[in-house]
């Protein structure tokens, strides 16, 4: 009580002094209980379902390998049986120890609420260290139920490791580099695994008809990509039930028929178990050591998928799909090969068709086609979704992302990502011809990934999960002494196929980093100039200018303060809507934001100034849907705010206020029970009609009249604030988009120049804009340019 007075004294209702208060970040005021990731218990028969259906989604490109792996292996032939048993050893631990131990047992714990793939990883370390290079993220975004972060005692490794991560722009510009490469490179695996499999899959077509020309092969698989990628717009919703029972058909087929062969042909090639065999053949075959090794590395293609598909399946399902079906099926099929290769040395090229009994041979075709088809399917659906995650981090231009299924989220469709894959990979598939050197460029691209996750794994396991250094190294240690031999192997063969993912990985990259960069600039621009508060609250309630019928929306980047935009729109027009409200869209570290939690709203300076912020905040797997009225929402949200700041305390026009939408739903709900005794209800945003009748609802302590003094909140205040809001609503909304046009500086050099002024300017112009992005009408819209020079 005392330091009520205390403040009337000092204070004595001068609301001009509040300006320092309005620039601060919306913190809010009550904590939320933290939702971290808890991987959910399942019954044993849930769990074994989910395991099955793991299959058509996470397995299929891991499981096509067997139809080209020897050939590119032996792509001159083989000399030997030691030659081939050593090889089969190589895979088999390359199998183990890569999918098996590594992904399978320990980068799978490494999910962001469920969530795989190179941007989780790096927003897991978004959230645990200040690493992001847009600094748009405030401590209200920490208390959403999807942000969940570690604490660290200040003399801990993982203190040390966060400070050190911190502590210079440089080391968040290379974490971002090395997530980019990733990325880019797993783009790359769009368009390959298609292309591989598909041809590897139709070349069964010549082994029943020797004489026919590779030229009917290559249509045949053109033909199935054209389709393939023209029936993506449907999504996967409605044929995704087949894929699960046609994986698990596929992975019975090899592991049978790799039986039999053992059996059938030589069960000596079970020696291959024995490592030693390994040291045998690379000491053996010192020559074609780094062509052996790219073929080997083609074995384990499609394991990153264990860990960018992980989103509908626990990882325990995944654990389980892959132990008791997928690797013991892949082991069986590669020792199968093995022992029909060593009778039939001269049938390598085909020895997937060539092992497969004559009395199944053309159902097992069949069943090929289709499982290379669902692996493509699997590559294609996961490309969309890093393209999605790049769109959010404010990586990518931005695209068009279609919802194709209303059960699953992470079905998405890019319609202009789809169609370059496509040309790309028919332009794969028609200039090679061959596996050899499609699978020379699939090995570069998929090592890449993977060494781009070890490394990326290390702080990971040092902030994230507190694991002890030695820990860490060992696991650095036993990554990099399989992954880096590949990686070595990969790169001999840049000339002979292998330029192809590193060519398309440079251009997503450049593409990537200029938009990237070009952001960051125009949000530093943004934080630079944007305008005082108490610029605003010196012009008052009148801003200065006219204040017209209406609502206007500004949008912004920023989540404090009040946008340079604003003030060069008022200073060059000589009217301002009635009602103004910032509405800054922003996307967080988050896989997801709930929807009782994505918005946070505002008033800005005394209540007849009619000024509000809105922050909308996004997660990286959050997509706006077409039938989603963005504009009827923020309306929504502005009218329950305004309700709820009269019910809740007695503010007065100097006093800032910040609610969230969780406080919001809370509030409602108390307001809905309270009121059926007087058969009075809560309006919603599409009637904004008025209750004369309405009591007033709440007493509230004035902190201008006094210690003890009690004021009654007269539902007047709140009735004429609302029947102002709802007559400007119905004189019409306004959407004011900024318009920041970059350009480099006369005196940049020609790189820089090239880059800015021609590059982003491109890319600028190809993407969408914030207006279709949100479905705003384009009679509603109103955009204010302006250049700024870096």
């Amino acid at each position: 009580m005392a330091s009520t007075s205390d403040m009337e004294t000092t204070n004595p209702g001068s609301i001009w002094e509040l300006d320092k208060d309005l620039d601060v970040p919306m913190d809010e005021e009550a904590s939320r209980l933290k939702n971290m990731y808890i991987e959910k218990k399942f019954s044993s028969v849930l769990l074994l379902r989910l395991a099955f259906q793991s299959l058509g989604v996470v397995f299929g490109d891991l499981g096509t390998s067997p139809l080209y792996v020897f050939y590119n292996i032996f792509p001159h032939g083989v000399d030997n049986d030691e030659d081939v048993i050593g090889a089969l050893s190589l895979i088999i631990y390359t199998l183990t120890l890569i999918p098996l131990m590594k992904y399978v047992f320990v980068v799978l714990r490494a999910n962001d609420n469920g969530q795989g793939g190179t941007f989780a990883l790096y927003s897991l370390l978004c959230r645990h260290a200040k690493v992001s290079t847009i600094p748009n993220q405030h401590k209200t975004d920490e208390e959403l139920t999807t942000y969940s972060r570690q604490t660290y005692e200040e003399n801990s490794l993982a203190a040390k490791v966060k400070r050190w991560l911190e502590g210079h722009a440089y080391k968040k510009n290379c974490l971002l580099i090395l997530v980019l490469i990733g990325t880019c490179t797993a783009i790359g695996d769009g368009i390959l695994t298609p292309a591989i499999s598909v041809l590897s899959a139709t070349g069964g077509i010549r082994v029943q008809n020797p004489k026919m020309s590779t030229d009917v092969v290559v249509i045949v698989a053109v033909t199935i990509l054209i389709g393939l990628f023209s029936m993506q717009h449907y999504g996967t919703d409605k044929v995704g039930w087949l894929f699960a029972p046609l994986v698990f058909l596929w992975f019975i087929l090899i592991g049978s028929v790799g039986a039999f062969n053992i059996h059938k042909y030589n069960s000596s090639v079970l020696k291959a178990y024995n490592p030693v065999y390994i040291y045998r053949f690379l000491r053996r075959a010192k020559s074609e050591i780094w062509t052996s090794l790219g073929g080997v590395m083609l074995s384990i293609t499609g394991t990153e998928a264990l860990f960018a598909d992980l989103c509908h399946f626990p990882v325990l399902a995944i654990q389980i799909a892959f132990t008791l079906v997928v690797f013991p099926c892949l082991l069986l099929a590669y020792t199968g090969q093995a022992a029909y290769i060593i009778v039939h040395k001269d049938h390598v090229v085909d020895a997937f068709y060539r092992s497969i009994p004559d009395a199944i041979y053309w159902p097992a075709f069949v069943i090929a086609t289709l499982a290379a088809i669902v692996a493509s399917q699997a590559t294609i659906s996961a490309t969309y979704s890093i393209i999605k995650q790049a769109l959010a981090l404010g990586c990518f231009p931005r695209v068009s992302v279609v919802h194709t299924s209303k059960k699953f989220l992470g079905q998405i469709y890019i319609p202009d990502i789809n169609w370059v894959l496509m040309i790309l990979c028919i332009a794969v598939t028609a200039g090679f011809k061959n596996q050899i050197q499609i699978g020379n460029a699939y090995g570069t691209a998929v090592v890449i990934v993977m060494l781009v996750t070890t490394f990326l794994m290390v702080p990971i396991m040092l902030l994230v999960w507190k694991s002890h250094w030695i820990l860490v190294v060992t696991f650095l240690v036993l990554s990099l002494m399989v992954e880096f031999p590949y990686f070595i192997a990969c790169i001999n063969k840049v000339d002979e196929g292998g330029w192809v993912p590193l060519a398309v990985a440079i251009t997503f990259f450049i593409i990537m980093y200029v938009w990237h960069f070009c952001t960051v600039k125009r949000y530093e621009f943004e934080m630079h100039s944007k305008v005082s508060m108490a610029w605003i609250l010196g012009l008052g309630p009148s801003l200065g200018l006219v204040r017209v019928p209406g609502i206007g929306f500004v949008y912004t980047e920023l989540a404090s303060g009040v946008p340079h935009i604003f003030s060069h729109f008022i200073t060059n027009l000589p009217a301002i809507h009635s009602v103004v409200v910032f509405v800054c869209v922003k996307y967080l570290p988050v896989y997801t934001v709930p929807v009782e939690e994505r918005f946070v709203m505002k008033r800005i300076g005394p209540k007849n100034f009619h000024m509000f912020r809105c922050v909308t905040r996004y997660g990286y797997k959050d997509i706006h849907k077409k039938h989603d009225d963005f504009e009827k929402m923020l309306l929504d949200r502005l009218l329950i705010f305004v309700r709820l700041e009269s019910m809740m305390d007695g503010y007065s026009d100097s006093e800032d206020f910040t609610m969230s939408e969780q406080k919001v739903e809370r509030s409602a709900n108390a307001l809905l029970m309270s009121e059926k005794a007087g058969s009075n209800t809560l309006c919603s945003g599409s009637d904004l009609s008025y209750s004369s009748s309405h009591d007033s609802i709440v007493l509230a302590k004035s902190p201008l009249t006094g210690n003890n003094s009690l004021t009654r909140y007269s539902s007047q205040t709140y009735g004429d604030e609302l029947e102002f809001l709802n007559s400007c609503k119905d004189a019409g909304v306004v959407h004011i988009l900024g318009n920041t046009i970059v350009r480099a500086r006369r005196d940049s050099g020609i790189i820089k120049r090239i880059v800015v002024d021609h590059l982003y300017a491109f890319l600028r112009k190809v993407c969408r804009e914030h207006s279709v992005i949100f479905n705003v009408p384009h009679e509603s819209l109103l955009n204010v340019g302006q250049i700024y020079y870096i």
